[in-house]
């Protein structure tokens, strides 16, 4: 029986505790993108299917992350059902973080960026400056840990932000959206193979696959009018669990992914670069900064194309349905729903008059949700109004959720959505 813990070097006074953490085989990176689509997807279950808030669904998944992170913390090795669970639990709340300053507080997606990656940075350099090391490898004590779950947990937020950003900047459809953190993290394996830093390739990498899990996730779950595959989020979700289940099983058994004891402070034969060195690492940064002045270069063109914003493109095209003359947008709707809505867009638009961007964008995702919920009682009793209303408030979200809002063409959006709604 292997022994829960290793002995560190001689005269350290100190016993390390076996790698907490799974190897990054192939395996890893799957299950990785896997979680990331399925944490998203049952977080915005529970905030908009449930009705329970974005607010209040990040204070849950936060307490929930706390209890993981403990009984995380509380083993003595890698145990793939608990870190996986840890993973998944912990992309949800990072994305919820994300989300609250984006939706609640009004804060611009390329703020978000720049402060999770001056946060991340930080907690690298703290990390670094304490332990001398930022491997995977390493993982072998609490302190250590706590700072890889910090990186962990920054990762996910910078990656949500991130992404997020480059689908306002772009407004790139589902499809499309997955090509880029594709070609980025090809990239990053390239440049990895041919010399650069097998941890700074790890993190890229790592921050990379929360976008790509989400786009592919949104790809396969949303219908083909809105470029997707139509399988639905919950189909896709059941597929995306059930693939996850199976390689936790899989990885439980096989202990495929778990580091050796003997070679803790050591990368794997087939992870190391035949031409790893430390000069070639230096030159390799090189490589990098390359890739990233070319990504920059497709989003700068990207921005100047003719396209929506990324509020409107979640939803889909915008509606080209009209109302026929004396034909009412909300005719045959429950008085109560309409009431709902005309009542949260009202709110809305005096925030917006009153100088309240940030009141605004956090009532303007009331209706969004009030609206989604709505949807499966109000289409089939007028499909045409409904779809009049859907067009009118996707041009709500796009005005209020911009990254440099409009007042004139949020009060004209809003005005036009109420004179439909009190029809």
């Amino acid at each position: 029986m292997t022994n829960n813990t290793t002995i560190a070097p001689a005269g350290s006074g100190r016993r390390e505790m076996l790698s907490k953490v799974p190897e990054s085989t192939l395996w890893f990176w799957i299950i990785k993108i896997l979680c990331t689509t399925v944490g998203e997807s049952f977080a915005e279950w529970i905030n908009m299917t449930l009705g329970v808030g974005l607010e209040m669904t990040a204070v849950l998944f936060t307490i929930v992350f706390a209890g993981v992170l403990i009984w995380q913390l509380s083993l003595r090795r890698y145990v793939p059902v608990v870190y996986w669970l840890t993973v998944v639990v912990v992309s949800v709340t990072g994305t919820l973080y994300t989300d609250i300053l984006t939706d609640a507080l009004g804060v611009p997606l390329a703020v978000s960026t720049a402060v999770f990656a001056g946060v991340l940075a930080v907690a690298f350099g703290v990390w670094w400056a304490s332990q001398r090391t930022l491997s995977i490898h390493s993982i072998t004590s609490t302190p250590r840990e706590l700072f890889y779950w910090l990186a962990i947990l920054v990762t996910f937020a910078l990656g949500t932000a991130a992404g997020d950003w480059i689908l306002e900047v772009t407004g790139w459809g589902p499809g499309v959206s997955v090509l880029l953190p594709a070609a980025l993290i090809s990239a990053v394996i390239i440049g990895w193979r041919l010399g650069a830093s097998a941890t700074l390739s790890f993190w890229l990498a790592y921050i990379l696959t929360r976008p790509l899990g989400a786009n592919l996730g949104d790809w396969m779950g949303f219908p083909a009018d809105q470029q997707g595959l139509g399988l639905g989020v919950a189909v896709t979700s059941v597929i995306f669990l059930v693939a996850i289940i199976a390689t936790v099983i899989y990885l439980t058994v096989s202990r495929a992914d778990a580091i050796d004891p003997d070679k803790l402070t050591k990368q794997p034969s087939w992870a190391r670069s035949p031409w790893s060195s430390p000069k070639r690492e230096r030159a390799m940064l090189g490589y990098f900064g390359g890739v990233a002045v070319l990504t920059a270069g497709l989003l700068v063109w990207a921005s100047a194309q003719p396209h929506t914003t990324a509020a409107a493109s979640e939803e889909g095209p915008a509606s080209t349905a009209t109302l026929a003359p004396g034909e009412s947008a909300t005719a045959g709707f429950p008085a109560a729903d309409v009431s709902e809505l005309r009542t949260i867009s009202q709110d809305t638009l005096e925030k917006v008059k009153a100088g309240d961007q940030a009141g605004a964008v956090a009532r303007v995702k009331d209706l969004e949700s009030a609206w989604d919920a709505a949807q499966s009682v109000l289409k089939p009793l007028n499909p045409n109004g409904w779809a009049v209303l859907d067009g009118m408030i996707d041009a709500v979200l796009t005005e209020v959720r911009a990254s440099s809002p409009d007042a004139v063409a949020e009060e004209d959006a809003l005005s036009t959505l109420l004179s439909a709604l009190s029809s």
